[in-house]
């Protein structure tokens, strides 16, 4: 799943402009603890770019705002979701509104679907 250059430029402009949950989120990903698994931000991923990505879980982590409710994004997201699940990648989509509100809680979650798909 080898991602053109456009898709890799644009993963490096996403990192520099990441959204508060985005942001967030990162500060607790990126600490890697002993025995957690390990995530990318803003990982290009053939034609897309993952907010959050573990490769050794094939897990991809999505932030949904509430643009991601409507126009043709629906429809965008489930294209998606359904290439990456081609792919043997799993796609956890988490509202930002929970990343904000239930920090700790979206955390658990996001880990523990990671270490699921690693026991698998």
């Amino acid at each position: 799943m080898r991602a053109p250059s456009r898709t890799i430029d644009k993963a490096r402009r996403l990192r520099r402009t990441m959204s508060p949950p985005e942001a967030k989120l990162w500060t607790r990903l990126r600490q890697r603890a002993a025995g957690q698994a390990v995530f990318r931000r803003q990982h290009p991923l053939g034609p897309y770019v993952i907010d959050f990505y573990c490769p050794a879980a094939k897990l991809a982590v999505e932030i949904d705002g509430w643009s991601h409710s409507t126009g043709d994004q629906p429809a965008r997201d489930e294209r998606r979701d359904a290439w990456l699940k081609e792919g043997g990648v799993t796609t956890l989509r988490i509202a930002a509104t929970d990343v904000m509100q239930r920090f700790d809680e979206t955390v658990e979650r996001i880990l523990q679907a990671a270490r699921e798909r690693l026991d698998g």
